[in-house]
């Protein structure tokens, strides 16, 4: 057996029906999972270490589980922007596409740049990779700009007309977060969220009442 098929058998084991049945409720969708928890996948990613090519092993194998821990244990200084741009197009889950942004590609050399391509794109996954990984860089990057924040509130104002549940939510996640660093951040995303409510579009006024709901009262 090569390691791949070991840490699949080891996750297979640790596997517990009801652990699927439980995300279903939560809108976690999965072709293959065995129902793994995410602190088993966190302590074996601890045993497994970082592993670039091991990552893209497991996401190969499509099951639910294996592609969580490829995200813990994914090289961020390794990675290449194309493994990036294919994992993205496979997301069917919130989930593994939350893992991806906030545990290895906002840490990557190409998270910024990845952030307009990815808003660009149709698919809902896509796009919310895009706000995942701008929520991510701020809740994580601690020594990037201000001014690096600020130029994505247009790319935030840009995306909010769109109503699907995980890109919207997303939307308010990274303007949320930017808002949360600082006062400075905090009062350039409140007036973002005035300018997306002034969209007037079902998905804008959600995004800037969520955003306000917690800055303001934070403020």
């Amino acid at each position: 057996m090569t390691r791949v098929d070991d840490i699949i058998a080891a996750l297979q084991a640790l596997g517990d029906r009801s652990v699927v049945e439980g995300r279903s409720h939560y809108a976690i969708r999965a072709t293959v999972s065995f129902g793994v928890s995410l602190p088993k996948i966190r302590e074996l990613a601890k045993i497994v270490g970082r592993d670039q090519s091991l990552a893209e092993q497991l996401w190969a194998t499509e099951i639910h589980e294996a592609r969580l821990l490829a995200s813990l244990v994914g090289d961020p200084k390794v990675i290449s922007a194309n493994t990036m741009d294919g994992w993205v197009g496979d997301f069917e889950s919130w989930d593994v596409c939350d893992a991806c942004t906030s545990n290895l590609f906002d840490r990557t050399p190409f998270a910024w740049q990845k952030l307009g391509q990815w808003a660009a794109g149709e698919g809902e996954f896509v796009r919310r990779a895009a706000f995942a990984t701008l929520a991510a860089l701020a809740a994580h990057n601690k020594k990037a700009p201000d001014s690096q924040f600020l130029d994505t509130l247009p790319l935030i104002e840009r995306y909010a007309f769109d109503d699907r549940n995980f890109v919207k939510k997303a939307v308010s996640w990274a303007l949320r977060a930017i808002g949360k660093r600082n006062a400075g951040l905090r009062e350039a995303a409140i007036a973002s969220a005035g300018r997306i409510q002034l969209q007037d579009s079902r998905a804008a006024r959600w995004i800037a009442s969520d955003v306000l709901r917690e800055l303001t009262a934070r403020a």
